[in-house]
Protein backbone atom coordinates (compact mmCIF):
# COMPACT_ATOMS: atom_id res chain seq x y z
CA UNK A 1 0.00 0.00 0.00
CA UNK A 2 1.45 3.65 -0.99
CA UNK A 3 -0.33 5.29 1.02
CA UNK A 4 -0.52 4.43 4.61
CA UNK A 5 -0.52 8.29 5.87
CA UNK A 6 -3.70 8.81 4.01
CA UNK A 7 -5.27 5.92 4.65
CA UNK A 8 -4.82 6.96 8.49
CA UNK A 9 -5.71 10.19 7.79
CA UNK A 10 -9.02 8.96 6.02
CA UNK A 11 -10.04 6.76 8.97
CA UNK A 12 -9.98 10.11 10.85
CA UNK A 13 -12.49 11.59 9.07
CA UNK A 14 -14.56 8.50 8.39
CA UNK A 15 -18.11 10.25 9.12
CA UNK A 16 -17.59 13.11 6.61
CA UNK A 17 -16.52 10.09 3.63
CA UNK A 18 -18.76 7.09 5.05
CA UNK A 19 -19.76 4.94 2.52
CA UNK A 20 -19.62 4.83 -1.60
CA UNK A 21 -21.87 7.93 -1.91
CA UNK A 22 -20.25 10.46 0.24
CA UNK A 23 -16.58 9.85 -1.21
CA UNK A 24 -15.55 12.80 -2.55
CA UNK A 25 -15.94 13.89 -6.16
CA UNK A 26 -13.61 15.35 -8.05
CA UNK A 27 -13.49 17.66 -10.76
CA UNK A 28 -10.50 18.38 -13.16
CA UNK A 29 -10.07 21.42 -15.10
CA UNK A 30 -7.53 21.87 -17.66
CA UNK A 31 -6.51 24.95 -19.88
CA UNK A 32 -4.56 24.65 -23.21
CA UNK A 33 -1.61 26.89 -23.48
CA UNK A 34 -2.65 29.14 -20.35
CA UNK A 35 0.68 31.05 -19.49
CA UNK A 36 1.46 31.21 -15.89
CA UNK A 37 0.29 35.37 -15.34
CA UNK A 38 -2.71 34.60 -17.73
CA UNK A 39 -5.32 35.03 -14.91
CA UNK A 40 -6.21 36.98 -12.37
CA UNK A 41 -5.20 35.58 -9.21
CA UNK A 42 -1.45 35.13 -10.68
CA UNK A 43 -1.12 39.09 -11.79
CA UNK A 44 -3.23 38.66 -15.19
CA UNK A 45 -5.13 41.90 -16.27
CA UNK A 46 -7.90 39.71 -17.80
CA UNK A 47 -10.95 39.03 -15.96
CA UNK A 48 -10.75 35.85 -14.48
CA UNK A 49 -13.17 36.48 -11.79
CA UNK A 50 -14.73 32.56 -11.28
CA UNK A 51 -10.89 31.22 -11.24
CA UNK A 52 -10.10 33.78 -8.96
CA UNK A 53 -12.21 33.60 -6.33
CA UNK A 54 -11.52 29.45 -6.60
CA UNK A 55 -8.07 30.59 -5.79
CA UNK A 56 -9.49 32.63 -2.46
CA UNK A 57 -11.14 29.62 -1.22
CA UNK A 58 -8.83 27.23 -1.94
CA UNK A 59 -4.96 26.76 -2.80
CA UNK A 60 -3.09 28.65 -5.43
CA UNK A 61 -0.15 26.54 -6.29
CA UNK A 62 2.89 28.62 -7.48
CA UNK A 63 5.22 25.62 -8.47
CA UNK A 64 3.10 23.70 -10.06
CA UNK A 65 4.84 22.11 -13.08
CA UNK A 66 4.01 20.10 -16.53
CA UNK A 67 5.24 18.62 -19.03
CA UNK A 68 6.36 21.23 -22.15
CA UNK A 69 3.74 20.12 -24.57
CA UNK A 70 0.33 19.30 -24.68
CA UNK A 71 0.20 15.46 -25.51
CA UNK A 72 2.95 14.45 -22.79
CA UNK A 73 1.42 16.78 -19.87
CA UNK A 74 -1.68 14.63 -20.82
CA UNK A 75 -0.63 10.87 -20.73
CA UNK A 76 1.63 11.91 -17.30
CA UNK A 77 -2.22 13.02 -16.19
CA UNK A 78 -4.22 9.98 -17.19
CA UNK A 79 -1.40 7.72 -15.97
CA UNK A 80 0.63 8.70 -13.06
CA UNK A 81 4.32 8.16 -15.00
CA UNK A 82 6.46 9.40 -16.90
CA UNK A 83 5.03 10.51 -20.74
CA UNK A 84 8.17 8.40 -22.02
CA UNK A 85 6.53 5.34 -20.72
CA UNK A 86 3.03 6.21 -21.44
CA UNK A 87 3.54 6.12 -25.36
CA UNK A 88 3.99 10.09 -25.66
CA UNK A 89 7.94 9.74 -25.61
CA UNK A 90 7.57 12.89 -28.43
CA UNK A 91 4.21 14.27 -29.70
CA UNK A 92 2.92 12.00 -32.59
CA UNK A 93 2.66 15.34 -34.72
CA UNK A 94 6.58 15.35 -33.70
CA UNK A 95 7.57 11.97 -34.40
CA UNK A 96 11.15 11.13 -35.92
CA UNK A 97 11.95 8.45 -38.09
CA UNK A 98 14.88 7.25 -35.20
CA UNK A 99 11.82 7.15 -32.93
CA UNK A 100 9.47 5.41 -34.61
CA UNK A 101 9.00 1.63 -33.15
CA UNK A 102 10.81 2.22 -29.99
CA UNK A 103 8.92 1.43 -27.10
CA UNK A 104 7.44 4.45 -25.76
CA UNK A 105 7.20 6.32 -28.63
CA UNK A 106 3.70 5.01 -30.22
CA UNK A 107 1.98 8.08 -30.25
CA UNK A 108 -0.66 7.54 -27.82
CA UNK A 109 -1.71 6.52 -24.65
CA UNK A 110 -0.17 2.98 -24.68
CA UNK A 111 -1.56 -0.23 -23.17
CA UNK A 112 1.21 -0.49 -20.75
CA UNK A 113 0.02 2.79 -18.87
CA UNK A 114 -2.37 3.01 -16.18
CA UNK A 115 -5.53 5.19 -17.12
CA UNK A 116 -6.80 7.14 -13.78
CA UNK A 117 -10.75 7.12 -15.45
CA UNK A 118 -10.04 3.20 -15.61
CA UNK A 119 -8.80 2.82 -11.83
CA UNK A 120 -11.56 5.29 -10.77
CA UNK A 121 -13.92 3.70 -12.34
CA UNK A 122 -13.47 0.49 -11.05
CA UNK A 123 -12.99 1.78 -7.88
CA UNK A 124 -16.91 2.75 -8.25
CA UNK A 125 -16.79 6.23 -9.68
CA UNK A 126 -18.59 7.32 -12.79
CA UNK A 127 -16.54 8.96 -15.12
CA UNK A 128 -16.72 11.71 -18.05
CA UNK A 129 -14.81 13.91 -20.28
CA UNK A 130 -15.10 16.37 -22.52
CA UNK A 131 -13.07 18.35 -24.38
CA UNK A 132 -9.50 17.41 -25.84
CA UNK A 133 -8.03 13.95 -25.96
CA UNK A 134 -4.99 13.93 -27.91
CA UNK A 135 -3.83 10.75 -26.71
CA UNK A 136 -4.65 8.66 -29.91
CA UNK A 137 -6.99 8.52 -32.81
CA UNK A 138 -7.74 5.16 -33.33
CA UNK A 139 -11.22 3.78 -32.16
CA UNK A 140 -9.35 1.77 -29.73
CA UNK A 141 -7.50 4.36 -28.58
CA UNK A 142 -10.32 6.99 -27.51
CA UNK A 143 -11.48 7.56 -23.93
CA UNK A 144 -14.33 5.60 -24.22
CA UNK A 145 -11.78 2.37 -23.93
CA UNK A 146 -9.61 3.83 -21.38
CA UNK A 147 -12.33 4.10 -18.30
CA UNK A 148 -14.67 6.99 -19.37
CA UNK A 149 -18.10 6.22 -19.81
CA UNK A 150 -19.29 9.29 -21.01
CA UNK A 151 -17.10 11.51 -23.23
CA UNK A 152 -17.13 14.19 -25.66
CA UNK A 153 -14.05 14.81 -27.18
CA UNK A 154 -11.49 16.92 -30.12
CA UNK A 155 -9.34 13.81 -30.66
CA UNK A 156 -7.09 16.10 -32.30
CA UNK A 157 -4.25 18.69 -30.95
CA UNK A 158 -6.08 21.34 -32.11
CA UNK A 159 -8.57 23.49 -35.17
CA UNK A 160 -10.95 25.78 -34.97
CA UNK A 161 -13.20 26.55 -32.03
CA UNK A 162 -16.24 26.94 -34.18
CA UNK A 163 -17.88 24.12 -36.05
CA UNK A 164 -16.08 23.37 -39.27
CA UNK A 165 -16.46 24.69 -42.50
CA UNK A 166 -18.47 21.89 -44.64
CA UNK A 167 -16.17 21.49 -47.56
CA UNK A 168 -13.03 23.01 -46.48
CA UNK A 169 -9.60 21.83 -47.59
CA UNK A 170 -7.71 23.91 -44.54
CA UNK A 171 -6.09 21.60 -42.45
CA UNK A 172 -7.14 24.15 -39.74
CA UNK A 173 -10.66 22.42 -40.24
CA UNK A 174 -9.50 18.72 -40.40
CA UNK A 175 -10.44 17.53 -36.76
CA UNK A 176 -12.55 14.85 -35.24
CA UNK A 177 -15.19 14.57 -32.55
CA UNK A 178 -16.86 11.59 -30.77
CA UNK A 179 -19.19 11.14 -28.41
CA UNK A 180 -18.69 7.96 -26.75
CA UNK A 181 -16.68 6.93 -29.73
CA UNK A 182 -18.93 7.63 -32.39
CA UNK A 183 -18.65 9.96 -34.92
CA UNK A 184 -20.99 13.72 -34.03
CA UNK A 185 -22.76 16.09 -36.02
CA UNK A 186 -22.05 19.55 -34.14
CA UNK A 187 -24.37 22.36 -33.72
CA UNK A 188 -24.47 25.62 -35.90
CA UNK A 189 -23.84 27.39 -33.12
CA UNK A 190 -21.17 25.48 -32.08
CA UNK A 191 -18.03 27.19 -29.77
CA UNK A 192 -15.66 24.86 -27.73
CA UNK A 193 -15.36 26.38 -24.67
CA UNK A 194 -19.43 26.97 -24.50
CA UNK A 195 -20.51 23.46 -26.04
CA UNK A 196 -18.13 21.25 -23.79
CA UNK A 197 -19.39 23.20 -20.44
CA UNK A 198 -23.17 22.59 -21.87
CA UNK A 199 -22.33 18.54 -22.12
CA UNK A 200 -20.18 18.40 -19.10
CA UNK A 201 -23.32 19.51 -16.68
CA UNK A 202 -25.61 17.40 -18.93
CA UNK A 203 -23.19 14.32 -18.28
CA UNK A 204 -23.12 15.39 -14.31
CA UNK A 205 -26.59 15.71 -14.05
CA UNK A 206 -27.80 12.34 -16.05
CA UNK A 207 -25.34 10.87 -13.16
CA UNK A 208 -26.95 12.67 -10.22
CA UNK A 209 -28.91 10.23 -8.04
CA UNK A 210 -26.88 6.99 -8.86
CA UNK A 211 -25.01 6.66 -5.69
CA UNK A 212 -21.69 7.01 -7.00
CA UNK A 213 -19.30 9.99 -6.57
CA UNK A 214 -17.96 10.76 -10.08
CA UNK A 215 -14.76 11.86 -11.49
CA UNK A 216 -15.11 14.94 -14.34
CA UNK A 217 -12.22 15.57 -16.67
CA UNK A 218 -12.92 19.37 -18.78
CA UNK A 219 -10.11 19.37 -21.11
CA UNK A 220 -11.10 22.65 -22.41
CA UNK A 221 -8.90 23.56 -26.14
CA UNK A 222 -9.17 27.22 -25.00
CA UNK A 223 -6.85 29.52 -25.06
CA UNK A 224 -4.97 26.90 -27.78
CA UNK A 225 -4.39 28.68 -31.44
CA UNK A 226 -6.33 29.64 -33.64
CA UNK A 227 -7.34 32.82 -31.37
CA UNK A 228 -11.45 32.89 -31.81
CA UNK A 229 -14.24 33.73 -29.67
CA UNK A 230 -17.90 34.61 -29.39
CA UNK A 231 -18.62 37.48 -30.66
CA UNK A 232 -20.04 38.89 -27.54
CA UNK A 233 -16.31 39.18 -26.42
CA UNK A 234 -14.45 40.27 -29.23
CA UNK A 235 -14.69 44.26 -27.69
CA UNK A 236 -14.57 43.61 -24.32
CA UNK A 237 -10.23 44.06 -24.27
CA UNK A 238 -10.45 47.51 -27.17
CA UNK A 239 -7.31 49.08 -26.16
CA UNK A 240 -5.84 47.30 -23.00
CA UNK A 241 -2.92 45.83 -25.08
CA UNK A 242 -1.78 49.46 -26.46
CA UNK A 243 1.14 49.77 -24.91
CA UNK A 244 2.76 46.97 -25.94
CA UNK A 245 4.33 44.05 -25.08
CA UNK A 246 7.26 45.12 -21.92
CA UNK A 247 4.06 47.43 -20.17
CA UNK A 248 1.69 44.77 -19.62
CA UNK A 249 4.25 42.11 -18.91
CA UNK A 250 6.05 44.83 -15.93
CA UNK A 251 2.21 45.28 -14.53
CA UNK A 252 2.01 41.85 -13.97
CA UNK A 253 5.34 41.33 -12.37
CA UNK A 254 4.07 44.15 -10.28
CA UNK A 255 1.09 42.79 -9.15
CA UNK A 256 2.42 38.93 -8.70
CA UNK A 257 5.10 40.61 -6.39
CA UNK A 258 2.78 42.97 -4.71
CA UNK A 259 0.44 39.26 -4.22
CA UNK A 260 2.89 37.75 -2.54
CA UNK A 261 3.47 35.28 -5.35
CA UNK A 262 6.79 36.63 -5.89
CA UNK A 263 9.18 38.22 -3.42
CA UNK A 264 9.93 42.26 -4.06
CA UNK A 265 13.29 41.32 -5.24
CA UNK A 266 12.89 38.63 -7.64
CA UNK A 267 14.59 38.62 -10.61
CA UNK A 268 12.50 38.14 -13.80
CA UNK A 269 13.53 36.44 -16.96
CA UNK A 270 14.92 38.54 -19.42
CA UNK A 271 12.78 39.22 -22.44
CA UNK A 272 14.97 37.80 -26.05
CA UNK A 273 16.53 40.32 -27.30
CA UNK A 274 15.28 42.16 -30.34
CA UNK A 275 16.29 41.46 -33.66
CA UNK A 276 14.84 42.04 -36.99
CA UNK A 277 12.83 38.74 -37.27
CA UNK A 278 11.80 39.54 -33.54
CA UNK A 279 11.05 43.31 -33.10
CA UNK A 280 10.16 44.95 -29.85
CA UNK A 281 6.89 46.85 -29.38
CA UNK A 282 9.20 50.12 -30.51
CA UNK A 283 10.43 48.43 -33.53
CA UNK A 284 6.84 48.37 -34.99
CA UNK A 285 5.08 50.25 -37.03
CA UNK A 286 1.34 51.98 -36.09
CA UNK A 287 -0.51 49.28 -38.32
CA UNK A 288 1.26 46.39 -37.14
CA UNK A 289 1.15 47.26 -33.20
CA UNK A 290 -2.71 47.79 -33.91
CA UNK A 291 -2.60 44.07 -35.44
CA UNK A 292 -0.34 43.07 -32.46
CA UNK A 293 -2.91 44.41 -29.75
CA UNK A 294 -5.36 42.86 -31.23
CA UNK A 295 -4.18 39.37 -31.30
CA UNK A 296 -3.86 39.71 -27.50
CA UNK A 297 -7.32 41.69 -26.90
CA UNK A 298 -8.54 38.09 -28.99
CA UNK A 299 -6.40 35.80 -26.46
CA UNK A 300 -7.56 37.60 -23.51
CA UNK A 301 -11.33 37.22 -24.60
CA UNK A 302 -10.80 33.91 -24.65
CA UNK A 303 -9.33 33.31 -21.48
CA UNK A 304 -12.28 35.48 -20.02
CA UNK A 305 -14.93 33.39 -21.62
CA UNK A 306 -12.87 30.14 -20.26
CA UNK A 307 -13.41 31.96 -16.71
CA UNK A 308 -17.05 32.30 -17.19
CA UNK A 309 -17.80 28.88 -18.36
CA UNK A 310 -15.63 27.61 -15.31
CA UNK A 311 -17.97 29.59 -13.23
CA UNK A 312 -20.89 27.50 -14.50
CA UNK A 313 -19.39 24.47 -14.07
CA UNK A 314 -18.60 25.61 -10.05
CA UNK A 315 -22.67 27.69 -9.94
CA UNK A 316 -23.89 23.70 -10.64
CA UNK A 317 -22.07 22.19 -8.23
CA UNK A 318 -23.03 24.86 -5.68
CA UNK A 319 -27.03 24.59 -6.75
CA UNK A 320 -26.89 20.48 -7.02
CA UNK A 321 -25.65 20.58 -3.43
CA UNK A 322 -21.82 18.65 -4.73
CA UNK A 323 -19.32 21.46 -4.10
CA UNK A 324 -18.55 20.83 -0.82
CA UNK A 325 -17.86 17.31 -1.14
CA UNK A 326 -15.61 18.09 -4.42
CA UNK A 327 -12.36 17.92 -5.43
CA UNK A 328 -11.27 20.47 -7.78
CA UNK A 329 -8.28 20.82 -9.38
CA UNK A 330 -7.47 23.65 -12.47
CA UNK A 331 -3.99 24.16 -13.96
CA UNK A 332 -2.78 24.64 -17.41
CA UNK A 333 -1.50 21.69 -19.70
CA UNK A 334 1.98 23.93 -20.72
CA UNK A 335 3.59 27.17 -20.76
CA UNK A 336 2.54 29.98 -22.94
CA UNK A 337 2.44 28.85 -25.99
CA UNK A 338 4.70 30.86 -28.57
CA UNK A 339 5.11 28.58 -31.48
CA UNK A 340 4.00 29.27 -35.30
CA UNK A 341 1.02 27.31 -36.19
CA UNK A 342 1.09 28.87 -39.72
CA UNK A 343 4.57 26.97 -40.55
CA UNK A 344 2.35 23.88 -40.07
CA UNK A 345 -1.06 24.75 -40.97
CA UNK A 346 -0.70 27.41 -43.72
CA UNK A 347 -3.57 29.75 -44.34
CA UNK A 348 -5.70 28.69 -47.61
CA UNK A 349 -8.36 30.14 -49.77
CA UNK A 350 -11.20 30.26 -47.17
CA UNK A 351 -8.55 32.33 -44.29
CA UNK A 352 -9.74 36.09 -43.41
CA UNK A 353 -7.07 37.56 -41.60
CA UNK A 354 -8.20 41.08 -42.12
CA UNK A 355 -7.71 43.06 -38.93
CA UNK A 356 -11.77 43.48 -38.66
CA UNK A 357 -12.30 39.76 -39.19
CA UNK A 358 -9.36 38.43 -36.34
CA UNK A 359 -11.26 36.48 -33.49
CA UNK A 360 -13.92 35.36 -35.53
CA UNK A 361 -14.88 32.57 -37.95
CA UNK A 362 -12.35 31.80 -40.96
CA UNK A 363 -9.38 34.14 -39.08
CA UNK A 364 -6.11 31.70 -38.04
CA UNK A 365 -3.51 33.87 -36.30
CA UNK A 366 -1.50 32.83 -32.78
CA UNK A 367 -0.41 35.72 -30.76
CA UNK A 368 3.32 35.31 -31.34
CA UNK A 369 6.26 34.72 -29.29
CA UNK A 370 5.98 38.12 -27.99
CA UNK A 371 2.96 38.46 -26.05
CA UNK A 372 3.64 34.70 -24.64
CA UNK A 373 6.69 36.24 -23.20
CA UNK A 374 4.42 38.19 -21.94
CA UNK A 375 1.85 35.13 -20.47
CA UNK A 376 5.03 33.41 -18.94
CA UNK A 377 6.25 36.67 -16.56
CA UNK A 378 8.46 36.32 -14.38
CA UNK A 379 9.65 33.29 -16.01
CA UNK A 380 12.03 32.31 -19.05
CA UNK A 381 10.90 31.07 -22.42
CA UNK A 382 7.70 29.24 -23.35
CA UNK A 383 6.04 25.89 -24.44
CA UNK A 384 8.04 23.36 -25.53
CA UNK A 385 10.87 24.03 -23.78
CA UNK A 386 11.72 22.71 -20.20
CA UNK A 387 12.64 26.14 -19.12
CA UNK A 388 10.59 27.24 -16.24
CA UNK A 389 8.57 29.39 -18.94
CA UNK A 390 7.69 25.71 -20.34
CA UNK A 391 6.69 23.82 -17.56
CA UNK A 392 5.96 26.12 -14.87
CA UNK A 393 1.56 26.47 -14.75
CA UNK A 394 -0.78 28.20 -12.90
CA UNK A 395 -2.54 25.87 -10.54
CA UNK A 396 -5.75 26.06 -7.81
CA UNK A 397 -6.44 23.67 -5.97
CA UNK A 398 -10.06 23.46 -3.57
CA UNK A 399 -10.25 20.16 -1.48
CA UNK A 400 -13.54 19.24 0.16
CA UNK A 401 -14.90 21.03 2.61
CA UNK A 402 -13.64 18.97 5.29
CA UNK A 403 -10.31 19.40 4.46
CA UNK A 404 -10.52 22.50 2.85
CA UNK A 405 -7.28 25.20 3.61
CA UNK A 406 -6.52 28.47 1.92
CA UNK A 407 -3.46 30.44 1.23
CA UNK A 408 -0.41 30.26 -1.17
CA UNK A 409 1.13 26.90 -1.98
CA UNK A 410 4.68 26.95 -2.41
CA UNK A 411 5.61 22.70 -2.19
CA UNK A 412 6.51 21.66 -5.65
CA UNK A 413 4.38 19.11 -7.25
CA UNK A 414 3.92 18.02 -11.13
CA UNK A 415 0.97 16.43 -13.00
CA UNK A 416 1.75 13.75 -12.75
CA UNK A 417 1.02 13.86 -8.65
CA UNK A 418 -2.42 14.15 -9.68
CA UNK A 419 -3.28 10.62 -10.48
CA UNK A 420 -1.71 9.00 -6.79
CA UNK A 421 -3.75 12.16 -5.03
CA UNK A 422 -6.98 11.20 -6.50
CA UNK A 423 -6.60 7.59 -5.48
CA UNK A 424 -5.51 8.51 -2.49
CA UNK A 425 -8.55 10.95 -1.63
CA UNK A 426 -10.57 8.38 -3.31
CA UNK A 427 -9.20 5.48 -0.69
CA UNK A 428 -8.00 3.22 -3.64
CA UNK A 429 -4.92 1.61 -3.38
CA UNK A 430 -1.86 1.77 -5.68
CA UNK A 431 -2.38 -0.80 -8.56
CA UNK A 432 1.07 -1.16 -8.46
CA UNK A 433 2.93 -2.78 -12.00
CA UNK A 434 -0.41 -4.94 -13.22
CA UNK A 435 -4.63 -4.40 -13.85
CA UNK A 436 -7.00 -6.36 -14.07
CA UNK A 437 -3.81 -9.27 -15.14
CA UNK A 438 -2.49 -6.48 -17.31
CA UNK A 439 0.99 -6.12 -17.09
CA UNK A 440 1.77 -1.98 -16.38
CA UNK A 441 3.97 0.44 -15.62
CA UNK A 442 4.23 1.76 -12.05
CA UNK A 443 2.01 4.90 -11.27
CA UNK A 444 5.48 7.47 -9.70
CA UNK A 445 4.42 10.16 -9.27
CA UNK A 446 3.28 10.84 -5.01
CA UNK A 447 0.23 12.19 -3.73
CA UNK A 448 0.57 15.77 -3.53
CA UNK A 449 -2.38 15.07 -0.15
CA UNK A 450 -0.30 15.30 2.54
CA UNK A 451 1.19 18.74 0.86
CA UNK A 452 -2.35 19.88 0.23
CA UNK A 453 -3.20 19.49 4.13
CA UNK A 454 -0.57 21.59 5.36
CA UNK A 455 1.31 18.79 6.49
CA UNK A 456 3.96 19.06 3.87
CA UNK A 457 6.00 16.47 1.74
CA UNK A 458 9.17 16.22 1.03
CA UNK A 459 10.29 17.93 -2.56
CA UNK A 460 10.03 15.38 -5.32
CA UNK A 461 13.28 14.68 -7.48
CA UNK A 462 12.10 15.46 -11.19
CA UNK A 463 13.34 14.90 -14.57
CA UNK A 464 12.23 15.59 -18.20
CA UNK A 465 12.82 15.53 -21.95
CA UNK A 466 11.25 16.63 -25.35
CA UNK A 467 12.13 17.20 -28.48
CA UNK A 468 15.75 16.91 -27.55
CA UNK A 469 15.79 19.73 -24.00
CA UNK A 470 15.72 18.37 -21.12
CA UNK A 471 16.07 18.97 -17.48
CA UNK A 472 16.68 17.80 -14.09
CA UNK A 473 15.42 18.81 -10.67
CA UNK A 474 16.83 17.76 -7.05
CA UNK A 475 15.75 20.15 -4.40
CA UNK A 476 16.05 24.18 -5.74
CA UNK A 477 18.71 22.62 -7.81
CA UNK A 478 17.85 22.68 -11.56
CA UNK A 479 20.62 20.98 -14.67
CA UNK A 480 19.00 22.93 -17.89
CA UNK A 481 20.42 21.89 -21.29
CA UNK A 482 18.26 23.02 -23.99
CA UNK A 483 18.45 22.50 -28.02
CA UNK A 484 20.13 25.53 -29.11
CA UNK A 485 18.62 27.42 -31.85
CA UNK A 486 20.19 26.67 -35.91
CA UNK A 487 19.38 27.78 -39.21
CA UNK A 488 17.13 25.05 -41.07
CA UNK A 489 19.25 22.61 -42.95
CA UNK A 490 21.77 22.94 -40.92
CA UNK A 491 23.37 20.12 -37.47
CA UNK A 492 22.82 20.88 -34.33
CA UNK A 493 24.79 23.31 -31.80
CA UNK A 494 26.25 21.42 -28.92
CA UNK A 495 24.14 20.86 -25.96
CA UNK A 496 24.70 23.16 -23.36
CA UNK A 497 24.05 22.55 -19.80
CA UNK A 498 22.80 25.41 -17.13
CA UNK A 499 22.44 24.98 -13.64
CA UNK A 500 20.37 26.89 -11.19
CA UNK A 501 19.52 27.56 -7.65
CA UNK A 502 15.43 27.75 -8.21
CA UNK A 503 15.03 29.19 -4.57
CA UNK A 504 17.35 32.25 -5.68
CA UNK A 505 16.82 32.67 -9.28
CA UNK A 506 13.77 31.16 -10.75
CA UNK A 507 14.14 33.65 -13.59
CA UNK A 508 16.98 31.79 -14.55
CA UNK A 509 19.35 34.37 -15.25
CA UNK A 510 22.61 33.42 -13.34
CA UNK A 511 24.48 29.87 -14.52
CA UNK A 512 26.15 28.64 -12.20
CA UNK A 513 27.75 25.68 -13.80
CA UNK A 514 31.09 27.07 -14.40
CA UNK A 515 30.98 27.84 -10.20
CA UNK A 516 29.58 24.41 -9.28
CA UNK A 517 30.98 22.15 -11.73
CA UNK A 518 31.28 18.96 -9.27
CA UNK A 519 27.53 19.34 -8.78
CA UNK A 520 27.11 19.94 -12.76
CA UNK A 521 28.65 16.67 -13.24
CA UNK A 522 26.34 14.79 -10.51
CA UNK A 523 23.13 16.27 -11.92
CA UNK A 524 24.24 15.46 -15.35
CA UNK A 525 24.96 11.43 -14.37
CA UNK A 526 21.32 11.30 -12.65
CA UNK A 527 19.53 12.95 -15.79
CA UNK A 528 21.76 10.09 -17.84
CA UNK A 529 20.43 7.35 -15.70
CA UNK A 530 16.91 8.82 -15.61
CA UNK A 531 16.58 8.67 -19.37
CA UNK A 532 17.88 5.24 -19.13
CA UNK A 533 15.51 4.49 -16.88
CA UNK A 534 12.34 5.87 -18.71
CA UNK A 535 13.81 5.13 -22.49
CA UNK A 536 14.42 8.44 -24.11
CA UNK A 537 15.35 7.88 -27.40
CA UNK A 538 18.25 10.37 -28.63
CA UNK A 539 18.97 11.24 -32.27
CA UNK A 540 22.00 8.76 -33.58
CA UNK A 541 25.06 9.66 -32.14
CA UNK A 542 23.87 12.06 -29.54
CA UNK A 543 23.43 9.76 -26.91
CA UNK A 544 21.95 11.09 -23.50
CA UNK A 545 25.39 13.39 -22.40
Amino acid sequence: MRFPFLLAALACIAPAFAGAAERPNILLILADDLGYSDLGAFGGEIATPSLDRLAESGLQLTRMYAAPTCSPTRAMLMSGTDHHLAGLGTMAEGLQPFQRGKPGYEGYLNQQAHSIAELLQGGGYRTSMVGKWHLGLAPEQGPDRRGFEQSFTLLQGGGVHFKPTPGSTAKIEQITYRENGQPVELPDDFYSTDFYTDKLISYLKAGEGSGKPFFAYAAFTSPHWPLQAPEAYLDKYRGHYDGGYDAVRLARIERMKAKGILPVDFQSAAPLPASKQLPGWDQLDPQRKRIEARKMEIYAAMVDNLDHNIGRLLDYLRQSGQLDNTLIVFMSDNGAAGERHEQFYPAGPDTDNRLENLGRRGSQIDYGLRWAEVSAAPLRLFKGSTAEGGISVPAIVQLPASLRRQGLERGVARVDDLAPTFLALAGLPDPGNQYQGQPKHPITGHSMLPMLEGQGRAEPVMAGELFGSRYYREGNLKLLGLVPWSMPGQPLPPLRWQLFDLSRDRGEQQDLSASQPETLERLKQAWQDYARRVGVVAPPGAGTN
